[in-house]
């Protein structure tokens, strides 16, 4: 079945209200923290408030004796037991043939802290009131040493003795780069114009509404582990923790991620927490249990973003573009996370095509080590990094050369498919036009200097930012993946099991951490059963119950995981008509499956998907020479190119010139998903990444002290969230050009407003500055920053 057949077929494209509300609108979701097991006990870890310290002792004698302690470990206890340290998922190669820098992280800190937050020890209780009071009494003697924690400084050497790792003396992990610098440097050469661009893309601190949690139980009967964990991908949590961690057989160890209350990337990495509880379960026999405290979670759960870039764009005299330079710094926190590496390289410098047909692209990525909290994926991960230098740069292009921002996306717009960037990715499908000019009706582009002069009138000034973004999701095939320093594979797996009664059960390895899974699987597998939504339930998040999966992240789960379903779908049709070949004493050949039933063609001969069901399961009349019984079919999708969802955002902001106080007063998204099975979730998706976006681009903002390293941002307080009353309602559009490449037409959507939100907000505040003379700014648009810029252009 190909995608436009499949987007024509009931249910598909139907507002499905989500079967999954119900239960946690009415307080019956199982999260990990509402989980009680046997004999649980409960650890708080003790963690370091230096940035960069020698350990030179760790008395736990006052603790191990203070009311329901059960244990103190440490670092000396990892270490006994020959636990390894956590891995990194993706092996990057420096120009110099060299592997990356990889030195050890381990699940107790052991012989140096590296970062505010790392874990020195754990204590465990039979309460988390007492585990909490006695943590308290650990006594560790620390020798602070000097810490570097601004990526600048570590490029520059900047800290004498801020040394990370003596693995990477000099702070570097990696320097990586793609392109063809001799064409680039030679189109440069000979354009009539170069804009430049100094930009910096700031550190965020995820804030899922569930914080991190995990429990680790053992059985000693049958020598086996069981991890309740929050994680976005379980099959890849267990292999990273048995394989690479604690060297134990897989299938003695099973990981279970209920409902999970948002992760946007945090959650997709092993953490040492979660290693941590499942080692001391089977070192006390009992169940241990920890859940993060908000203010812990902003020190331990893995960080985004963090690039400091230089960009030029050559072009020549109308505009066109002709190369593309850019060299980015990144900083990769105190240790490796699970896809840190590939985040600022594969996933971002690979981006840096934007929708435009520039020929030539030359992006260089050095790697740091930095006395912070390990940066890793935050949504869209990469994506967002390499959306905003381009647009950011673009938009600056037209400033420079006297056209609009419109204009100059338009003469450089990509136009034929499929298309090959000069950065490895080929675009299959797309069309950008047509997203800019829905956008440009939507966002009523006509009227903005009529609403420019009211603004003027109030004494505020108006500016339009654009941005037209495309990101690449789902991940590529697993042996392309693997040669560019992948340590797993990118597939996904699907399960259909049919109940003798036609009801339908999946099994997915995809896991839905609030993108309404539930549901949109449903409505694809009735969709091609022709059965009720409500008669199909979805299972996910149990390595005990679900085929070997890599989980959901990178806006991968319907058009990966989704398709692996249509692959096991498919199975399940063919086996279904030669049953009711049988039954209606046809050939399977001249059977057809529309509607719910198996009809033979030409005829009005035909019979029920339910009774085709009950067959296979009471195989009394039924070809058992030929079929086994039962309905129950698996599938694996290994895609074969990334899919490349796009569009065009156009946000309006008034800007107070006496405060620097800036509100977004308009915003206009349309994208390109593809084919769109649920079209309700899809506007939630986007509202949520526009939400994440915008919060960056005028309010959140991690800040670490540049002597000491400590954390400045570390609650509410000081780290701002961004709530409603920040944002105008949104319009939302769509334009849909199929992906070709999997049977459901989709391309994912859960980043998109993430995405391509930010520049457009900032590229909007700086066209209102133009006037003053405001020419750039970083991230975050705060009332400050945008005051002093306007009072440094007075000067």
């Amino acid at each position: 079945m190909g995608a436009s057949d499949f987007s024509r077929l009931p249910h598909i494209g139907e507002s499905v209200r989500r079967k999954e509300d119900y239960r946690f609108l009415t307080g019956a979701g199982q999260y990990t923290d509402d989980i009680t097991l046997a004999a649980q006990s409960y650890a708080v870890f003790v963690r370091s408030p230096h940035a960069h310290a020698k350990i030179n002792s760790i008395n736990t004698d006052a603790a191990k004796a203070a009311p329901g302690v059960l244990a103190v470990f440490t670092g000396a206890d990892v270490a006994a037991d020959k636990i390894n340290g956590l891995p990194c998922g993706w092996l990057i190669t420096s120009t110099d043939g060299q592997p990356m820098k990889e030195p050890t992280h381990p699940i107790l800190a052991q012989g140096k802290v590296r970062h505010v937050g790392d874990q020195v020890a754990m204590v465990v209780a039979l309460t988390q009131q007492q585990a909490r009071d006695a943590a308290e009494l650990v006594e560790v003697d620390y020798d602070v040493l000097p810490a570097v924690v601004n990526v600048a400084d570590a490029a520059a050497g900047a800290v004498p003795g801020a040394v990370v790792h003596d693995e990477a003396p000099d702070n570097r992990c990696f320097q990586w780069a793609i392109g063809d610098k001799a064409a680039v440097d030679a189109a440069f050469a000979g354009a009539a114009h170069v804009t430049r661009l100094d930009l910096v893309n700031n550190r965020l601190i995820p804030n899922a509404m569930e914080p991190r949690a995990a429990i680790g139980a053992y059985s000693r009967a049958s020598d086996e582990y069981t991890l309740y964990v929050a994680n976005q991908n379980p099959h890849v949590e267990r292999l990273l923790l048995t394989a690479f961690v604690m060297g134990l057989p897989e299938h003695k160890v099973r990981v279970i991620a209920p409902d999970v209350g948002g992760g946007f990337g945090s959650k997709i990495y092993l953490y040492a927490e979660d290693v941590c509880v499942t080692w001391a379960a089977k070192k006390l026999n009992r169940s241990v249990k920890w859940v993060a405290e908000r203010s812990e979670s902003f020190v331990s759960d893995a960080h985004g973003r963090d690039h400091v870039s230089h960009a030029e764009m050559a072009m020549d005299k109308d505009g066109k573009f002709l190369a593309l330079r850019v060299h980015t710094h990144a900083n990769l926190g105190a240790y490796l996370s699970t896809f840190s590496t590939v985040v600022p390289t594969i996933l971002y410098a690979t981006l840096l095509a934007g929708q435009y047909g520039t020929p030539q692209i030359f992006a260089q990525v050095d790697g740091w080590f930095t006395h912070t909290v390990p940066v890793d994926a935050y949504r869209g991960a990469g994506r967002p990094e390499a959306t905003y230098l381009i647009e950011r740069l673009v938009s600056r292009c037209a400033w420079e050369m006297g056209l609009s921002q419109d204009e100059i996306r338009k003469r450089n717009f990509i136009t034929q498919f499929p298309y090959q960037t000069p950065v490895a990715l080929q675009y299959d499908t797309g069309d950008f036009h047509a997203c800019m000019n829905k956008a440009q009706e939507l966002a009523d582009v006509a009227g903005f200097e009529a609403r420019k002069a009211a603004s003027a009138a109030k004494g505020l000034l108006r500016g339009i930012g654009y941005s037209s973004y495309i990101e690449a999701c789902g991940l590529a095939p697993s042996n392309i993946a693997g040669a560019l320093g992948a340590r797993a594979g990118l597939f996904e797996a699907g399960e259909v099991r049919v109940h003798p009664t036609g009801s339908v059960t999946v099994f997915t390895g995809s896991h839905s951490h609030g993108q309404g899974h539930e549901t949109t699987f449903a409505q694809v597998v009735a969709a091609r059963l022709g059965i009720p939504v409500e008669n199909v339930d979805i299972v996910h998040g149990d390595t005990g119950r679900v085929p070997f999966g890599m989980g959901t992240y990178g806006s991968r789960s319907l058009s990966v995981g989704g398709s692996a379903i249509m692959k096991a779908l498919d199975k399940i049709e063919a086996k279904a008509k030669k049953i009711a070949a049988h039954l209606l004493e046809a050939s399977d050949a001249d059977i057809d499956f529309q509607g719910g039933e198996f009809i033979v063609r030409g005829t009005d001969k035909k019979i029920p998907f339910a009774q085709v069901a009950l067959t296979a399961y009471v195989p009394h009349n039924y070809p058992l020479d030929k079929l086994e019984p039962g309905l129950n079919e698996t599938a694996f999708y290994d895609p074969t190119n990334f899919t490349f969802p796009a569009g065009t955002y156009i946000c309006e902001v008034e800007v107070d010139p006496a405060t620097g106080a800036t509100r977004v007063d308009r915003f206009t998204a349309v994208d390109d998903f593809g084919v769109i099975i649920n079209p309700m979730i899809v506007e939630g998706q986007v509202h949520g990444g526009l939400v994440q976006g915008i919060g960056q681009a005028l309010l959140e903002n991690c800040v670490y002290d540049r002597e000491t390293g400590q954390l400045l941002t570390g609650s509410y307080m000081d780290y701002a969230m961004p709530r409603a009353d920040d944002f105008p309602n949104f319009q939302l559009g769509h334009v849909c050009t199929p992906c070709t490449h999997n049977p459901l037409g989709s391309k994912g959507c859960g980043e998109a407003g993430a995405i391509g939100s930010p520049p457009a907000v900032i590229n909007a505040v700086l066209d209102a500055l133009r006037p003053l003379g405001v020419k750039d700014f970083d991230m975050p648009a705060s009332p400050h920053r945008v005051w002093q810029a306007i009072q440094n252009a007075k000067a």
